[in-house]
Formats: C-alpha cells, sequence, structure tokens
C-alpha cells in the first residue's frame, strides 16, 4: 500500500472532540499520525487539503442494495460505487432482497460480492423468515456469518409476541434490532402523509399515529425484555417526543433520520405535480413534523442520519402516484445535501462537526463497525470535502443503476472530492476508481 500524506485541511473528528487544521499520515491502510506541522515521509502521495475538511469516512447505516434478486435496479457493486461517490466509506445493506436474507449462505453472499468493493459493505439479516412476520430467523447463525444488525425493514413486524422473542434473543447475543415503525392497519392503503394536502390531492393518506403506536409498543417491550433497539427513518414529531422520553428513562434506544425527511414536506407532492419520487416510507410529513426531527437530531435524541437509498427503475417509477413504489435513492445526494443546509445557515445550531458524528461516529458506534474515528491505529477511511463547491443534482450522472431523485435539478453548495478506502482513493473529483 501507498503511504499517504494529507495536508494542511481542517480535520474533524468526533471520536476525540478535535476540529483544527492538521496533517494526517497514512501507512499500511492505518492512520500513522494525526497532527499539525507533520513531514511528509520520502514517496508519499501527498493530497494538499488547504481549504478542504477531513474527516472519518462516512457510514451509512441504511440502505437497500437490490442483491440478489433485483440487480436491475441496483447490486452491490453498484451500490459501492454510488456509495464512494457520495463520500461513504461503508453502508449496511438490509435484508429485503430476492431471497430475503434471512439465512447464512445469503449473508455470504453479500459479503462475498462486496469483497474488494470501493466502500465496505455491511449485511443486515432478516429479523423473521421470509420477512413474513411470523417466525423468528436465525439470528445467531447469520450473525456469525457476518451479519451486524437485525431488521424486517421494509416491513414493520406485526406480531408483538416476535418482537419481544426478537428482542430477548437479540440482547443474549449483543445483537442490534432495527424496526420499521408503522401499523399497517392504519396504514392501509395510504400514498402520502395525512393532512390537509392530501385531502386537496385526493390521495390516501397515512397518519402520524400509524408509526407512533408501533413504536410505543416497541419501547415498552424493549423496557420488559431488554436488548438494543435501533429505530429506522424517524419521520413524525409524535416519535422524536417518544424517544426523547424513552432516553431519558435509561432505554437503550438510538434512532436515525433521512435527508428527504429533514428538507422536504407533504407539500412537495404538490409542488411536484405528483411527482412520484416524493413517494417515500414513511411519507414526508408536515412542516411542525420536520421541524421536530431538526429538533431530535440538535438535541442528541436523533443519533444518526442515513439515506435509506432505496434505488428503483426508471419504469417502476413513471406510473400514477397511487401504484408507484415507496423511496427513493440517496447515497449520492445525501452528504451535498446536507452541506447545502448548512452552508444555507437555516439552522442555527447546526456544525460541521454535528453532521461527520451523525454520518461516521454515531453510525459507527451503534453497528459495532470499525471506522468514525482517525486516531493513530485507526482504518485509513477518509472523506475529504470541499465545502464551497457548488453543482447542480444530476442523475443521469450517477453511479448508481437507479435515478430516482426528488432532488433533481437542484443546487448545492459543498461536496465530497475524496473518498479513501484503507489508505486507497477510490473517488477523486467525482470519479470513482476500482480497487487495485
Amino acid at each position: 500500500m501507498k503511504t499517504l500524506f494529507i495536508k494542511g485541511g481542517r480535520l474533524i473528528d468526533p471520536s476525540r472532540n478535535y476540529d483544527d487544521r492538521a496533517d494526517l499520515l497514512i501507512k499500511g491502510g492505518l492512520v500513522e499520525a494525526a497532527d499539525k506541522n507533520l513531514k511528509p515521509p520520502d514517496g508519499a502521495e501527498i493530497i494538499e487539503a488547504d481549504g478542504l475538511v477531513v474527516m472519518p469516512g462516512l457510514i451509512d447505516m441504511h440502505v437497500h442494495l437490490r442483491d440478489p434478486g433485483q440487480e436491475y435496479k441496483e447490486d452491490v457493486l453498484s451500490g459501492a460505487r454510488a456509495a464512494a461517490a457520495g463520500g461513504f466509506t461503508a453502508v449496511a445493506a438490509m435484508a429485503n432482497t430476492e431471497p430475503v436474507a434471512d439465512e447464512p449462505p445469503t449473508i455470504r453472499y453479500v459479503a462475498d460480492k462486496a469483497a474488494g468493493a470501493v466502500a465496505r459493505v455491511y449485511p443486515i439479516g432478516a429479523l423473521s423468515k421470509g420477512l413474513q412476520g411470523v417466525e423468528l430467523a436465525e439470528l445467531g447463525r447469520m450473525q456469525k456469518a457476518g451479519a451486524v444488525a437485525f431488521s424486517d425493514d421494509g416491513k414493520p413486524v406485526l406480531n408483538g409476541t416476535l418482537m419481544r422473542n426478537a428482542l430477548q434473543y437479540a440482547g443474549g447475543i449483543g445483537a442490534l434490532v432495527i424496526v420499521h415503525e408503522e401499523d399497517p392497519t392504519l396504514v392501509g392503503k395510504g400514498v402520502m402523509h395525512e393532512g390537509s394536502v392530501s385531502s386537496v390531492l385526493g390521495l390516501r393518506g397515512i397518519p402520524a399515529t400509524a408509526e407512533e403506536a408501533m413504536l410505543a409498543r416497541d419501547l415498552m417491550l424493549l423496557k420488559m425484555v431488554g436488548g438494543r433497539l435501533h429505530i429506522a427513518h424517524l419521520s413524525t414529531a409524535g416519535a422524536v417526543e417518544l424517544v426523547r422520553k424513552a432516553k431519558a428513562d435509561g432505554l437503550p434506544v438510538t434512532a436515525e433520520v433521512t435527508p428527504q425527511h429533514l428538507l422536504l414536506t407533504d407539500r412537495a407532492v404538490k409542488n411536484s405535480g405528483y411527482n412520484t419520487n416524493t413517494k417515500v416510507k414513511p411519507p414526508l410529513r408536515s412542516e411542525q413534523d420536520r421541524q421536530a426531527l431538526w429538533e431530535g437530531l440538535l438535541d442528541g435524541t436523533v443519533d444518526a442520519i442515513a439515506s435509506d437509498h432505496a434505488p428503483h427503475h426508471s419504469d417502476d417509477k413513471d406510473v400514477e402516484y397511487d401504484f408507484a413504489p415507496f423511496g427513493i435513492a440517496g447515497l449520492e445526494t445525501t452528504l451535498p445535501l446536507l452541506l447545502d443546509e448548512l452552508a444555507s445557515g437555516r439552522i442555527k445550531e447546526l456544525t460541521l462537526s454535528m453532521l461527520v458524528e451523525k454520518l461516521s461516529t454515531a453510525p459507527a458506534r451503534i453497528l459495532g463497525v470499525e471506522g468514525g474515528a482517525l486516531k493513530p491505529g485507526s482504518p485509513a477511511d477518509i472523506t475529504i470535502v470541499d465545502p464551497g463547491r457548488s453543482f447542480i443534482v444530476n442523475p443521469d450522472n450517477w453511479y448508481s443503476k437507479s435515478r430516482n431523485t426528488p432532488f433533481a435539478g437542484r443546487q448545492l453548495k459543498g461536496a465530497p472530492v475524496y473518498t479513501i478506502l484503507s489508505g486507497e482513493i477510490v473517488m477523486k473529483e467525482g470519479v470513482v476508481a476500482d480497487r487495485k
């Protein structure tokens, strides 16, 4: 491996509360030194980082790579390239594939296919067999095969006894349970947030209570049997308050939010003229909910930001709103959208260090994986950002196979310019190169 020297950037490492101008020396795929006024060794490749921000490699703890089974939407390798293009050095892939990742062979398939990819891919195993919510999957065997957490994401676990058993069993093997909170009996055939906008548009709504009712149940089960619970894609003010209270009561719960729920509301459906790229689950909520999500992020109630990257073929989305699948592709927009929000100054308390914590350090801690730090001895997984770089979101230039985004054409300020994995540059100035 080449020796790499990153010179004179603003280095942010929330794991040790470091935010200052410094140099970074990388040898053998690890961080050798991180300090001011280091001297580059002979023969080192030098990255001039003056004016740039150097941070631990970003980790997206919630993506759908559609592999195996729907590789025309995305596959492990194209998803890894999209991750690297977006500044992510690692992603955690959900289990709703075809076949479902509910057995060790499928977990190993994802891990083996990701070997040598331009981003680390951590498989997440299913909680229930076939995502059917009836019988607990073989969590222990999947954990031994490489699963870093367990989730039926894409579907809620309606059966309370199954969720109780999942928390209890996962707690016994030190595993994380990730939940998609919605009561399907309340969701019904809803396609967007239930409120005044859905009434005006004539679209069936999904009430906030659908999320909050299931979340309240699972928090009670967590209190009853223990374990570790992570709440995927919070979307309502009530859900934020439930997590806030649970944390105050000492429950081992963490939560994430997506950029789309932080930046958009249900009015985007109307303003876009029923653009199906605004159709996500949970749905884009009200302005009150959006503000509550920001408050939760800023006060620590919400631990992480994740893309919920859900790629779909354009043909699947090019239908009436009622019939389009839920989800947007987000790996290549998550970081720029947040950097742009920071540059705008609209959220006064938001800092770059906080974003790094939510996008890197916290996901590593929650999942129990390497990364999220740039102290000596850490893996040299690094993201370098140009906070002044302006560009227009153009999905036609993406590395992802899918183009489904409501942010196409938006001008943003701030972008990743280098992604480094184990000391190897895998993305430079937007161009992703396969590993050597």
